[in-house]
């Protein structure tokens, strides 16, 4: 259960019944978020080739309870949603030696998806400008059920030439089938790793990829309901998420400097054709899936790691540009005058982050019980500025602290605890402020917390 946060100090823009006014800080928004899911997996050996086959199955469920009388007060609109979407999976794979140099690895996936979504909306009436012409609110309800299939196979050759180059080709193709239509592609794989030195490994390689939308993050709602209320849209668009096509290419060095320390490099470039995001549109934190038509992501990512008898330690430095250009799904949830500029326009996404690091340390007291710090930085996400998406929000640090104990019961077995402080320092930080394409409330990191695991491995 996630109780949303406020934004003080704003002014409402309807009015309800004979009330004008209402404090903002006093919205009271709850969200429940439900996620259940199992795999079994089968492992063996038929002959010479080594296999694994795995069937799972995932629920997932959000539901919004809206502020009826503040949410119709501040957005013209007050909805209570509903989301359900369960997938059956299965997959196999299977590696057969081909001599002492060659391995050749292949197999299937499939996933079948029934998702299903409903809501029940309080609107105030309105004319063609959205201007409410009553302060009585009217109840529209929606519903809709999505079917969604996906089966893919993949080819997988590795040869070792020699004891320093490892070459592998591959193919996948991948089928998709939803909202009465198909999507096919074959997509080619490519990837060499070079032992330059016993202590420096090269690698290179190409792929492309065919990612189809997110069944549980796809909302059929029919728009045109609500013509002539204060939730009517202005520019209808496309409502059918699409598949995403990209070529990936990456390349990077990781060096063992000494016993104790590797350093890697790496980079990468993604050129995305209807680049799949994820909007935040309204009150609730419940994303649903849009498209741009053209997409550029690149970055940059340093790596470092340390062990030294009981210590260890890790450090991460990524740099990251990730942009999008012409809105063509869900052009619905969007401002016309934004749309228009994204039209002809690269805008930054609204998950950009230029810069961010991870890091920690942690020291084993004895065999059972480690202790550790560790921190994560951003340089800020994207908001509104001169253009949609053109400034960046604050950047921010969080520290956490840790320690954990094996703990060893007759009855039970060893049991793994740990206990962990989150955001130590309990600084308030802003991740987003709920401006920006794709961003539709503002969102906090977490205030400090005190969390306790337990686990067991059988």
């Amino acid at each position: 259960m996630r109780q949303h946060d406020n934004n003080p100090g704003q002014r409402p823009e309807f009015s309800y019944f004979d009330q004008t006014d209402f404090n903002s800080a006093d919205l009271n928004e709850r969200q429940k978020e439900s996620t259940r899911f199992g795999t079994l997996s089968l492992q063996g050996k038929l002959g010479s080739t080594d296999y694994q086959v795995s069937l799972g199955q995932r629920y997932s469920y959000i539901s919004f309870d809206p502020d009826f009388v503040g949410d119709l007060m501040f957005n013209g609109v007050a909805g209570q949603i509903n989301r359900v979407d369960r997938a059956t999976t299965v997959q196999a794979d299977f590696a057969t030696p081909l001599g002492a140099s060659n391995t050749l690895r292949y197999g299937f996936y499939g996933q079948y998806d029934r998702a299903g979504a409903a809501s029940d909306t309080l609107v105030f009436p309105a004319n063609a400008d959205g201007e409410q012409t009553s302060t009585v609110p009217i109840a529209i309800s929606d519903w809709s059920r999505i079917t969604a299939k996906t089966l893919a196979a993949y080819l997988q050759d590795q040869w070792n030439f020699g004891e320093d180059w490892t070459l592998n080709v591959g193919v996948r193709g991948d089928q998709y089938k939803a909202f009465g239509a198909t999507a096919s592609q074959l997509s080619p794989r490519l990837g060499l790793v070079w032992q330059a030195t016993p202590s420096t490994t090269v690698h290179a390689g190409y792929s492309r990829y065919f990612t189809p939308p997110e069944t549980a993050l796809i909302s059929s709602t029919d728009i045109a309901k609500f013509e002539g209320t204060t939730n009517a849209v202005k520019n209808y668009g496309d409502n059918t998420p699409l598949t995403e096509r990209s070529n990936y290419y990456d390349v990077g060095v990781q060096q063992q400097v000494g016993r104790r320390l590797t350093l890697g490099l790496d980079t990468y470039y993604r050129q995305v054709t209807n680049l799949q995001d994820e909007g935040q549109f309204g009150a609730a934190l419940i994303y649903s899936t849009f498209n741009y038509e053209y997409g550029r992501i690149k970055g940059t990512e340093f790596t470092a790691s340390y062990h030294n008898g009981p210590w260890d330690g890790y450090f991460n430095l990524a740099y990251s540009h990730a942009t999008g250009k012409r809105v063509v799904s869900g052009q619905y949830n969007f401002d016309p005058d934004d749309l228009a500029y994204v039209y002809d326009n690269y805008i930054y996404l609204d998950h950009n982050q230029k810069w961010s690091s991870s890091g920690g340390l942690s020291y084993a007291i004895d065999p059972d019980t480690r202790v550790g710090v560790d921190y994560l930085f951003g340089s800020g996400l994207a908001k509104d500025g001169l253009v949609p998406n053109g400034a960046t929000m604050p950047a921010y640090f969080q520290l956490n602290l840790s320690v954990s104990h094996d703990f060893e019961f007759a009855a039970t077995g060893k049991l793994h605890t740990q206990l962990a402080v989150i955001n130590v320092l309990d600084r308030t930080y802003e991740l987003r402020d709920g401006s920006g394409i794709g961003v539709g409330a503002p969102q906090f990191g977490p205030r400090r917390g005190l969390y306790l695991t337990v686990s067991k491995d059988f």
